[in-house]
């Protein structure tokens, strides 16, 4: 007999169905699975025959065949235990199919029939909904998060026998209902605040410049000066998550298996800090089975690259692509997967070596060939994509001593988003979003300079030795200041703001 259930599995970022198909068949008992399952999709045989067996139900001692269409794409995970086991079940006539087709079913089995959490359970509810089914079946432990979705009855199990009466009609289930406003209100906290950062105004204010038109920073400073602390700080300025954004981010949190059980829904900006021993497809995403890299991590957040020349050249070289694009392609053999990666770059350094360089209480020892070598191992075209480089000082004593607090990341974030706004006003749908993503032709049409900023971006070109890579940046930067300051027209002072923010270009450091 022929049974057939609906199942899903994740290409990139989002789902796709999967019919599960299970032929029982006289002849010598064998369990086996076709259409390219992997490793622990082949592996479910053993844990569909436990459970089954462990909740009292008869296992067929025939031939088993199950098929995973389409056969072309390969699957994995073991999110197909739990629609193998009630295949086998409805084909040996313990369940009714009437139900089958109005649900997508996914889990992971235990031995003892237990239903475990997988990945992938909001783009699956996503996809239920999309293709016109009625709801979802899974883990109790995914519930909340394919819950998200509206238009869908989510049904949470959290053992076998459960699904089996369900299906035959003996229980009902209630289906997951969460208020969906109270979720994304409750999402969107941040547990840290800029106004725990002492001193450092000038670097508050670059960030904040940053954040406002979405361009990529490097600081510079030396060890103990608070840029890790400024850059975890950054998402809490950014413009507020819209909830598109925050489906889309928790989508490639879901694939990825890096949901909480207590995070339905990630309202908040992500912040992604890796270690510089990273590989290429540790940042830019891979692996046999390809998963999301760290880029892709940060989409719609921060990713903070500390001591930056320290992560190898190759892997520095890897992110120019989503840089430029939003997104990066995995190419493989058989297929090819894109994932989302829009993202804001945050890096810091040293100065040096020894990280001394101008520290006005410690002496450097690094000779000048040491630190041409080390910051040689950031690239131009690296560079090139970086709008503010700002330096980060050593923070005073009576900075550090003052109980009175900075400005409060709520403040900072009010004014980021009237200058966002402005900018998707101007905009429109060019399909820029920011200062940060525009060309030199709206460089051209937007940024340009009165009278007296034009004499003062050429005396700055000429005689403190701008290089010409920095002009468009110092452009865009000075358009961003202009919408903080909500004048429509690029004055002199944006000009000599946006300049200071070039540290690198003036070979001051």
């Amino acid at each position: 007999m022929i049974s057939k259930v609906l199942s899903s599995a994740v290409f990139g970022i989002d789902a796709y169905v999967v019919e599960v198909e299970v032929d029982i068949a006289f002849g010598f008992p064998q369990f086996s699975t076709v259409g390219l399952p992997e490793g622990a999709v082949k592996e479910s045989k053993e844990r569909v025959k436990a459970a089954i067996k462990n909740c009292g139900y008869d296992f067929p001692q025939k031939r088993i065949t199950v098929n995973l269409a389409p056969a072309d794409i390969r699957k994995e995970g073991s999110a197909f235990d739990l629609p193998i086991a009630i295949g086998i079940l409805s084909a040996t006539g313990l369940l009714s199919p009437d139900k089958l087709n109005d649900y997508i079913i996914i889990g992971e089995l235990s031995l003892d029939g237990r239903i475990k959490a997988v990945r992938g359970a909001l783009p699956t509810g996503i996809r239920a909904r999309d293709s016109g089914h009625k709801g979802i079946i899974l883990p109790k432990e995914n519930a909340e998060e394919a819950a998200v979705v509206d238009g869908i009855e989510v049904l949470a199990v959290e053992y076998l026998p459960e699904i089996v009466e369900f299906l035959s009609g003996i229980r009902e289930i209630r289906p997951t209902d969460i208020d969906l406003n109270q979720l994304f209100n409750q999402s969107r906290e941040y547990q840290i605040d800029f106004q725990e950062v002492k001193g450092q105004e000038h670097v508050k204010r670059a960030l904040e410049v940053a954040a406002s038109g979405g361009h990529n920073v490097l600081m510079i400073g030396s060890p103990g000066t608070g840029k890790t602390m400024l850059a975890r700080r950054l998402p809490t300025i950014l413009p507020d998550m819209g909830f598109e954004e925050a489906l889309e981010t928790t989508k490639i949190y879901s694939v990825s298996g890096l949901l909480s059980n207590n995070s339905a829904l990630i309202a908040t900006r992500p912040f992604r800090s890796p270690h510089h021993t990273i590989s290429d497809a540790g940042l830019i995403g891979g692996g046999a089975v390809p998963r999301p890299g760290e880029v892709s991590l940060g989409h719609n957040g921060v990713l903070f690259l500390d001591e930056l020349p320290e992560f190898r050249k190759n892997v520095l070289e890897v992110m120019r692509q989503p840089l430029e694009d939003g997104k990066v392609t995995i190419s493989r053999a058989v297929t090819s997967i894109t994932y989302p990666a829009s993202f804001m770059l945050v890096a810091a350094m040293n100065p040096c070596p020894c990280g001394y360089l101008g520290d006005p209480h410690k002496e450097c020892t690094c000779s000048p060939i040491q630190i041409q070598r080390y910051r040689a191992k950031v690239s131009g075209p690296l560079l090139d994509r970086i709008d503010i480089h700002i330096e980060v000082p050593p923070v005073r004593y009576k900075e550090l001593s003052s109980e009175s607090g900075g400005e409060g990341s709520s403040d900072i974030r009010e004014r980021v988003n009237r200058a966002r706004e402005k900018q998707r006003k101007r905009f429109g749908k060019t399909g820029i979003h920011s200062n940060a993503q525009m060309s030199s032709r709206y460089i051209r049409k937007f940024s340009k300079p009165d009278e007296s900023g034009l004499k003062l971006l050429e005396t700055a070109i000429d005689r403190l030795g701008l290089s010409a890579r920095a002009y468009d940046r110092i452009l865009k930067v000075a358009r961003t200041i202009a919408d903080l300051d909500e004048s429509e027209t690029v004055l002199s002072h944006h000009i000599s703001e946006a300049i200071q923010y070039r540290t690198l270009d003036r070979n001051l450091i």
